[in-house]
């Protein structure tokens, strides 16, 4: 055997390796909320298996869960935040976690069986907001809006109740986690609950909500993966998949305005 073909040889087994490398498509798990975050993974697990990558979506019903799982490495990526609740989960939970880019947003709005508009809301009424530090602060920026409260004008996107410096009617303001508030609408006499969980319970913005926020303001959604994998190609590629005009098309038809993209 010449010396030519003994390295041709030796060349074979890690060519082997390398060509079932390449013939196997790049998989990762994606972690979503249940409703309309999910509907979107799967558009976009749609056109991220044209190029290449297979998505893996892993369903959950709270907002705790998808960045612990994140963190630990059980799933590679996740969608169903805004920057300010990644932000406050980071600062509390020590995540090394980083958003890569925007999907949607979903404006939030206030609900309620018993009034037609927050000006109806009598004196003492009770009114449940979410118990995160992001979404209560994102709740109690609608009812400063709406004339219900003012904030300390320091307070910024992370307001807490401690925040609100005068509240006329003396509105009981009820923590509430944000998965549940739709179950408080017999309860209270109003409460912000997220789009996604309002969609969940058959509550419709534009046609329900007694309040809503502006479609453009600073809770846009994003896609978040955790910082070491932050500029791997399969990034980039997820981000393209979300920020497709597959899911745009989805969202503008399918969710009469109760969502827009930010992208």
């Amino acid at each position: 055997m010449n010396a030519v073909l003994r390295s041709l040889l030796s060349l074979l087994p890690a060519l082997a390796v390398a060509g079932l490398a390449q013939a196997e498509p790049t998989t990762i798990k994606i972690a979503v909320t249940a409703g309309p975050h999910a509907q979107i993974a799967e558009v976009a697990k749609k056109v991220a298996a044209r190029d290449g990558l297979t998505l893996q979506i892993v369903e959950f019903n709270d907002y705790i869960q998808p960045n612990a799982a994140l963190d630990a490495g059980d799933v590679q990526a996740n969608s169903y935040q805004h920057l300010p609740f990644l932000q406050s989960q980071v600062q509390a939970r020590g995540y090394r976690i980083s958003a890569v880019g925007y999907t949607v947003t979903f404006p939030m709005g206030f609900y309620s069986r018993r009034w037609k508009s927050l000006a109806e809301l009598p004196k003492g009424a009770k009114v449940g907001i979410q118990n995160d530090p992001s979404n209560s602060g994102r709740a109690l920026a609608l009812l400063q809006k709406y004339g219900l409260i003012r904030l300390k004008a320091t307070a910024g996107i992370s307001a807490t109740v401690q925040d609100i410096v005068d509240n006329p009617k003396g509105l009981q303001i009820v923590q509430v986690e944000a998965a549940q508030l739709p179950r408080s609408l017999d309860d209270l006499d109003a409460s912000a609950i997220n789009t996604n969980y309002a969609l969940q319970a058959k509550l419709v913005p534009t046609r329900d909500a007694i309040a809503i926020e502006d479609p453009k303001n600073p809770y846009a959604n994003l896609l978040a993966v955790r910082t070491e994998d932050k500029d791997k190609p399969w990034v980039a590629t997820l981000v393209k998949a979300f920020q497709s005009p597959e899911v745009k098309q989805l969202v503008e038809a399918s969710f009469s305005g109760s969502m827009v993209p930010a992208f």
